[in-house]
């Protein structure tokens, strides 16, 4: 919601599919329909005709969009159907996380429809400005609506359903999370409720909290160190600008500033992801033995963000973002959304910052504009008119987060009735921890919490949305026609197994 920087977007982009979004939870009674080792419920792909712009009364075009389904579960013919929504990556499937263990509870069958533009769903064979006109939200929120349609008339014909609708639960993760809430929001006539886990549901300007939050996750001890490893690196480009890209294996970066914001990401994907060990305790140790701290924090970068984990380089080279055939795409069209409708600018906070003050908004915004051209900037006021930011006015969305996560202060953390938001705490809970367990880097999709610092917590957020999810879909079943919504969903909604 990955998984917003280069970062955000790489493993968010690696998180929903690989992911950047494991062994099995006997404790939350998880059990692998496909075997130990495997990452996806399903990889068959299935097609459909897109719209590809749901605002224009003239423009008639399409496009084919690739999307998932997984059955083994579902309870013919009054299962729900759970809408599992793929973000800003290739969707290569539907990821094996704890998603399936609720579904085998309601005995649902679970779909996914890949995003516009990105993975196999490309309107256009070239990424120029002009042809992205059409990659946003707004739109991608109309796509789930008419898959949605689409999909339940298919199943109603496939099984031979006369009843017409079944009950709709739409799951998201990150900007994916952030699609669940709005749909939800917008279209609350399709959906019994919403899971919406680390949904950055507010577009930010200048993120500063960001930053503050890894400064809080890292503790005091490797807060200085990553403090001190900016400073030295800042005062090595100036002296010796070629070397310490060289030692970090990103000489191809030519921008500097680029180069500042990987090492930024690097360590954010450490707190983001939940392995805050796996970065600070070789910085601490090597503080405390006076080994070099550079060539440390390099070793983590080559070895474990580049390598284990799999960032890529290019994604922080504007050149190759300017690409308008790049091999990996998913990072321009994400830096699109970024640069037009969310921003989530990662800057330095004016004091006590572990990024280098050089990344501010004047280099997110040129950024911006030397990638997509002139023109190009993200209206944050007008995105959060549209959607309500952190002040939404949906109902039957359950809201997730994980203490260390940075990018919950993009989301809704004050609880509601009607919005009820959990915020799950631990050393190592990240970003989706309640689908995804914890630790996440290299990227665990499995859904295994037993390695959360504090497993029990993980286990009494996960109950408490199961809750939710029985109680909104028994509500799909009661409500009549003199409610505020329609009566929509006839069918049995209660829960198959505890199990």
């Amino acid at each position: 919601m990955r998984e917003m920087t280069r970062a955000f977007s790489v493993v968010f982009f690696l998180a929903l599919l690989l992911s950047l979004f494991s062994s099995s939870v006997e404790s939350l009674g998880f059990q692998r329909p496909h075997g130990a080792g495997d990452k996806y419920l399903t990889k068959e792909e299935h097609w459909f005709n897109q719209t590809l712009d749901h605002f224009s009364p003239t423009d008639h075009r399409q496009f084919q969009q690739r999307y998932y389904e997984f059955l083994d579960y579902y309870r013919v013919p009054d299962g729900p159907i759970f809408l599992r929504i793929c973000g800003e990556s290739s969707c290569n499937g539907i990821s094996n996380d704890y998603t399936s263990v609720i579904a085998k509870k309601f005995g649902a069958a679970v779909v996914s429809l890949e995003h516009r533009y990105y993975g196999k769903s490309a309107p256009f064979k070239y990424l120029t400005t002009n042809n992205l006109r059409f990659l946003s939200s707004k739109q991608a929120l109309f796509d789930l609506a008419v898959f949605r349609q689409y999909y339940q008339e298919y199943l109603n014909k496939h099984y031979n359903i006369s009843r017409g609708e079944s009950s709709w639960f739409v799951f998201g993760v990150s900007y994916s999370g952030a699609l669940s809430a709005w749909f939800r929001l917008k279209f609350p006539h399709l959906t019994c409720g919403s899971l919406a886990s680390s949904a950055v549901v507010l577009a930010v300007y200048n993120f500063t909290e960001f930053d503050k939050q890894i400064g809080e996750s890292a503790g005091a001890e490797c807060k200085a160190v990553l403090q001190e490893i900016t400073k030295l690196v800042e005062e090595r480009l100036h002296s010796d600008g070629r070397s310490v890209k060289n030692l970090f294996g990103a000489s191809m970066l030519r921008n500097d500033v680029d180069f500042l914001y990987l090492l930024a990401d690097a360590a954010v994907t450490a707190f983001q992801y939940g392995n805050p060990d796996a970065l600070c305790s070789p910085l601490v140790d090597a503080k405390k033995a006076g080994n070099d701290l550079l060539e440390t924090y390099a070793h983590f970068v080559k070895d474990y963000y580049l390598g284990s984990f799999g960032a890529s380089l290019q994604t922080y080279d504007q050149q190759y973002l300017k690409n308008t055939t790049p091999e990996e795409t998913d990072a321009r069209l994400w830096w699109f959304q970024v640069c037009t409708e969310v921003a989530y600018f990662q800057v330095a906070p004016q004091n006590d910052s572990i990024r280098s003050a050089k990344i501010d908004t004047r280099y997110h915004l040129d950024l911006c504009r030397n990638i997509f051209g002139e023109g190009i900037y993200p209206d944050v006021d007008m995105t959060n008119i549209y959607y309500g930011g952190t002040r939404i006015a949906g109902s039957k969305i359950v809201f997730t987060n994980g203490s260390q996560d940075p990018w919950r202060h993009a989301s809704k953390q004050k609880s509601s009735e009607d919005m009820p938001s959990y915020l799950i705490k631990c050393h190592n809970c990240g970003h989706g921890t309640d689908l995804r367990g914890c630790p996440q880097s290299p990227l665990i999709i499995e859904g295994d919490a037993k390695n959360c610092s504090s497993p029990e917590t993980v286990k009494k957020v996960r109950q408490q949305v199961i809750e939710q999810i029985d109680l909104w879909l028994s509500q799909c079943q009661d409500a009549g026609p003199g409610d505020d919504e329609p009566r929509l969903f006839l069918a049995g909604k209660r829960m198959v197994s505890s199990a």
